[in-house]
Parts: structure tokens; sequence; C-alpha cells
């Protein structure tokens, strides 16, 4: 039991630094500019030392960029792929939200994040190359679940893979959206279910209005 207490105490621990350096280099980082910012001055304004900041981060533009949105389990990819029939998109969606499920969003540090990363090119690219590697890596996952399913590799098959990703990542991004304008309502999977109504609304030509 102490044991347990002793590891949850240490992970509140951890993720409460881990906020205090984020929330200290976005601060810096929005009022002087990304380039004008220093690790050193990160630390201290967090009050931690270079050897914790890299421990939890890594670099400057690591805490900046904040992780990479977290992948499904392989054993979640396994049973998404061999789903038989059922709603691909929905079901993406949900593996894609069940992956982050555990990371309550944080919408000051969220809109922060977004802010500086639009205003500055260099971290802009460098997101939408980690967008790029997150998405193919979807792709393969939607494909490989199309080929379990029966279905002839064709140029359209990939296509197909493609566009229910596409459409995944814009059910994310509302909702995403919902969050950053304070108008969402219910928890995060509430807000998603209800994004994915509208789309089965949209789709099915609004058999359910």
């Amino acid at each position: 039991m102490n044991s347990h207490s002793d590891d949850g105490l240490r992970a509140r621990k951890r993720a409460a630094t881990r906020s205090t350096i984020e929330r200290a280099a976005l601060s810096l980082a929005l009022e002087h500019g990304y380039d004008k910012v220093t690790v050193d001055a990160i630390c201290e304004a967090s009050m931690v030392s270079q050897r914790t900041f890299f421990n939890y981060f890594g670099s400057k533009e690591g805490v900046i960029l904040g992780s990479a949105p977290p992948m499904p389990t392989d054993a979640d990819v396994d049973a998404f792929v061999h789903a038989a029939g059922g709603d691909v998109l929905g079901d993406l969606v949900l593996l894609m939200a069940a992956a982050v499920a555990d990371h309550e969003p944080d919408r000051d540090l969220l809109r922060s994040r977004r802010v500086l990363i639009q205003r500055t090119p260099d971290l802009m690219n460098r997101e939408i190359a980690r967008m790029t590697e997150l998405q193919n890596g979807l792709v393969a996952m939607v494909l490989a679940r199309l080929r379990a399913s029966g279905r002839a590799d064709s140029t359209d098959l990939v296509e197909e893979a493609r566009m229910v990703v596409t459409l995944a990542g814009s059910v994310m991004r509302y909702c995403m959206e919902q969050f950053f304008s304070g108008s969402a309502a219910g928890s995060p999977r509430e807000v998603l279910e209800r994004a994915l109504a509208l789309v089965r609304r949209i789709t099915d030509g609004g058999e359910h209005g």
C-alpha cells in the first residue's frame, strides 16, 4: 500500500515539475521570442537545474513543442486492425482518443503552445513534420485493417485510408477547438462521442437529425 502511495506521490511531483518547466518556457518565449530564450533562463525561471531540465525534455525545442501525441499500444492496434466490419472512422477516433485518455488537456498550456508555434516558422515546420510522421503511421494502421477485411490493394485503397485518417484528424481538431474556446461540456470522451455523432449524422444524410 505504501509502495503504491509513494509511486503516486512521485508521479504527481514529476507532473508538477514538468508543468512548471513548460509554463516557464512558454511564458518566456511568448514574451521574448523563441530564439532569444535560453535553457539557462528557463531553468532559472522554473527553479530547476539544467540536469533536471534535460532529463524531462532533452532540448529547448522539446519543452516548447511538448510530448508527441502518444501512439496506441500494440494490443490496441492489433484489436483495431482485426475488428470485423464496423465503423472504421469512429473506431480510429476512439483509438486515438484512448491513447491520450490519461492526459487531461490543460487549456492554457495548449493555447500558449499553439500561439508560439504559429508565430515561429522553425517550430511550425518541426510540428508539421511530427504530425506527418504520426499521420503516416495511422494510414498504415487503417490500410492494415482494410486489407484484413479482404479488400484488394489498389491506389484507391491507399487514398481511402488517407481519407479516413484525414477525417479522424478533423474530428480530433474539432474537439480540441471546443477545449480551446472553453465551450466543451463534459469529459473529453463525451465531447468526442458528440463529435462522432455529428459526423455520422452528416454521412448518413441527416437520417438521425
